[in-house]
């Protein structure tokens, strides 16, 4: 694994707001891409969620933490989608601005 790619993006919201568009992005992204991945897992512990699964291969794993102030996202990636990780943070923080952009 790679060391953390750590995004942090305001939420303008409540914690509680925040977890609910995080929770419903969940859901849309496991109903839209769900029949590609393998293993994946995620649960709630306090205002952290962890989540893993695979696909195409790779295990990606990490954690959501939702504070006052924002959603900070830490991911770890193998170590093959290292030439990617500019792509892959740009489109996760592209996504969860988009998610908070009218919360």
């Amino acid at each position: 694994m790679i060391p953390c790619m750590r995004i942090a993006v305001p939420h303008n919201t409540t914690r509680a707001r925040a977890r609910t568009i995080v929770d419903g992005k969940i859901q849309n992204l496991l109903a839209q891409f769900g029949d590609r991945a393998e293993d994946v897992q995620h649960q709630w512990s306090g205002d952290t969620l962890r989540f893993k699964g695979k696909a195409r291969g790779f295990t990606v794993e990490g954690t959501v933490e939702i504070t006052d102030a924002a959603v900070i996202i830490d991911g770890k990636l193998p170590l093959l989608a290292r030439p990617f990780e500019s792509r892959i943070r740009q489109a996760v923080e592209r996504e969860a601005e988009a998610m908070f952009r009218t919360a």
